[in-house]
């Protein structure tokens, strides 16, 4: 095999600047998904010691299907069904796989998903799996949501339509219109489609997320990652029995994967239990976004954060990364985000808020920003 090919592309990447390389951790966490610091819970660490020392395996040792379902994976599945408020549970090793399973396995060929511009990769690549047709309705517009809808009926379209969104965007920091987007689709006899992975955890009764209202609905499916603010890793997708029974006998990429370690599934029941029981910690990030409302927004001519999750869009690409790296050079972990990440023209510096720094840092940050930017 000749390595011309990628030899190539990854110099045309490096001239365009946009050659990418792993880097080891350095500097004030300003980048990070853990929002409320459980990555590194002594209680979460002490429940998998204990699993541990009783003999839970580290490997599954096979999927699900074959001899790798263990204890932990349905004691999981139980406690999230429960914890969540839905029929069933799966536990898939991320968010990636868990939106590749779903999007190229629940809708049918003849149905319509109609998803937000903005939408996570992993779900253009589910789409791209799926038998059904699928379009793009803009970023956390309804009216556009029911034309898409509109149009392909007036078509001829019979199918079930299943809108997907996030309820937390993660480079805009933006909320889905839930309310509005649960009556577009009971009236359409629609499926709702919710990716909460920025929002479990932060926010909702016990951290149960922002569509904790929709509990319990026929027609929605909530996924939750575990590796954000649960601190851990894999994804929970949360739905109807009889789906969650569909995925199990028909998603490739659940039936022939190995399934993720027992000992994970220790750890994700462990911080179920953790936000569940974390007001505190979802007061503490609270006040980090005061304090970055009135150091960094305020500052910087910024609307007031809506959430955890704050955008400072400069626009040029050359110019966020500029300023990213700037800020990595004075302490802090912060990344430039540009295209096709971000549309175009919209290159910015992602800022996550974190327990894992404090208002001291966040003060710091804010005056250092002013001066790179000024």
């Amino acid at each position: 095999m000749t390595s011309e090919p990628f030899r190539s592309q990854l110099a045309s990447l490096e001239q365009r600047g946009r050659l990418r390389a792993l880097a080891p951790r350095a500097g004030r966490d300003f980048a990070s998904n853990d929002y409320l610091g459980l990555a590194s819970d002594p209680i979460i660490g002490q429940a998998v010691a204990d699993a541990v020392a009783r003999g839970v395996p580290v490997g599954s040792g096979g999927s699900r299907l074959l001899r790798g379902n263990a204890p932990e994976h349905e004691g999981l599945e139980a406690k999230a069904a429960a914890f969540f408020r839905t029929q069933a549970a799966l536990f898939m090793a991320n968010g990636f796989a868990a939106n590749l399973a779903l999007f190229s396995t629940l809708p049918q060929r003849g149905d319509l998903i109609v998803a937000d511009e903005l939408i996570h990769a992993s779900v253009h690549d589910g789409i791209r799996m799926s038998k059904a047709a699928a379009v793009f309705a803009r970023h956390n517009d309804v009216q556009s949501f029911a034309d898409h809808i509109a149009t392909w009926r007036t078509d001829g379209g019979k199918g079930r339509i299943w809108i997907a969104v996030e309820t937390l965007y993660s480079m805009d920091g933006d909320m889905a219109p839930l309310a509005d987007l649960a009556l577009l689709a009971a009236k359409q006899d629609a499926m709702l489609v919710l990716d909460e992975a920025h929002g479990t955890g932060v926010f909702g009764p016990n951290g149960r997320g922002l569509s904790s209202g929709l509990d319990g609905l026929h027609n929605v499916v909530t996924l939750h990652t575990c590796g954000k603010a649960m601190g851990v890793e894999g994804a929970l997708i949360c739905g109807p029995r009889i789906l969650i029974d569909y995925l199990i006998n028909r998603a490739r990429a659940f039936i022939f994967s190995t399934a993720p370690s027992p000992l994970m599934a220790v750890a994700a029941s462990a911080a179920i239990d953790r936000i569940e029981q974390a007001d505190d910690l979802r007061a503490r990030l609270g006040t980090l976004q005061t304090d970055a409302a009135e150091a960094i927004c305020a500052p910087l001519g910024l609307p007031k954060p809506r959430s955890q999750i704050i955008p400072v869009i400069l626009g040029d690409d050359k110019r966020a990364m500029a300023a990213a790296s700037a800020l990595q050079q004075a302490g802090f972990d912060i990344r430039g985000i540009r295209p096709p990440t971000v549309p175009p023209g919209t290159s910015r510096l992602r800022i996550s808020l974190t327990l894992n720094a404090g208002r001291a840092d966040v003060l710091a940050l804010g005056d250092e920003l002013r001066r790179i930017l000024a």
